[in-house]
């Protein structure tokens, strides 16, 4: 049985640190301030802002009969730009993909806290966490990054009548929810990669011998019995009686 806790403190970390920037994944799917519109027509948006998000789009007014009017966002909707659809899909994948990530990691922290007998699945369980915890960041920032050079391009949207929002907006903003997925998609990074540099994970195992325990850091054990010399005569032998044992005998 071997055990391996003092060699994952750096990745158990990574765990706490993945499972933070999940729950910032899950938040940026579902805020709506992915784009600020700053609209000059100030009669029915009377905050003079609208929020475009990649689920739903939401202003204040004071004309209509609800505060707050928002419209929902369908992913078939024709009228939506490629990247809108497009992050309401690799948003979701990503929230997948990041629990699945939480757990395979959460799995390889526990075979190293805990006892270890093939150690071989070390390696697999440690490079599928990384592998997940990359992916999901990956699937995160596309989105992000397409979303957010919509923003600084100043792209147009023609919303139908419904939604009472102009096809321009007289300047528009990256909204913090871009923010809020920009650090959720690095910190899914240095968890990945935390997981991928475990040492132990790219430690050559074919070589070790059935039976024979091995140190992670300096190799075989081996017992080493050093030599005694014996009271009766200068000859060395290994080890020596216990006096107590032979004064019991011969009473």
């Amino acid at each position: 049985m071997v055990y391996l806790a003092h060699t994952a403190h750096l990745q158990f970390l990574a765990l706490v640190v993945g499972v933070l920037a999940w729950i910032l994944t899950m938040t940026t799917a579902g805020l709506d301030e992915w784009r600020l519109w700053h609209v000059a027509d100030v009669s029915v948006i009377t905050s003079g802002v609208a929020w475009v998000g990649i689920w739903r789009t939401c202003f204040y007014s004071q004309v209509l009969p609800k505060l707050e009017n928002c419209q929902s966002i369908g992913i078939l909707d024709s009228f939506l730009p490629a990247e809108i659809p497009v992050a309401q899909v690799l948003m979701m994948l990503a929230v997948i993909s990041g629990l699945a990530g939480n757990i395979t990691a959460a799995m390889a922290v526990r075979m190293v806290y805990f006892s270890v007998e093939d150690r071989r699945t070390v390696r697999l369980v440690f490079v599928l966490a990384g592998t997940l915890y990359l992916l999901t960041g990956t699937f995160s920032l596309v989105p992000l990054m397409w979303n957010m050079s919509s923003v600084l391009n100043n792209n147009t949207i023609n919303f139908p009548p419904e939604f009472h929002l102009p096809a321009a907006p007289v300047w528009q903003q990256v909204g913090p929810a871009i923010g809020v997925g920009l650090l959720s998609s690095i910190l899914m990074f240095i968890s990945g990669l935390v997981f991928l540099c475990y040492r132990y994970v790219w430690r050559s195992l074919s070589s070790e011998a059935p039976g024979v325990a091995r140190d992670l850091l300096n190799g075989p054990l081996t017992v080493i019995a050093l030599p005694q010399k014996s009271e009766s005569s200068n000859t060395v032998r290994y080890g020596i009686d216990n006096p107590i044992f032979h004064t019991e005998e011969g009473s």
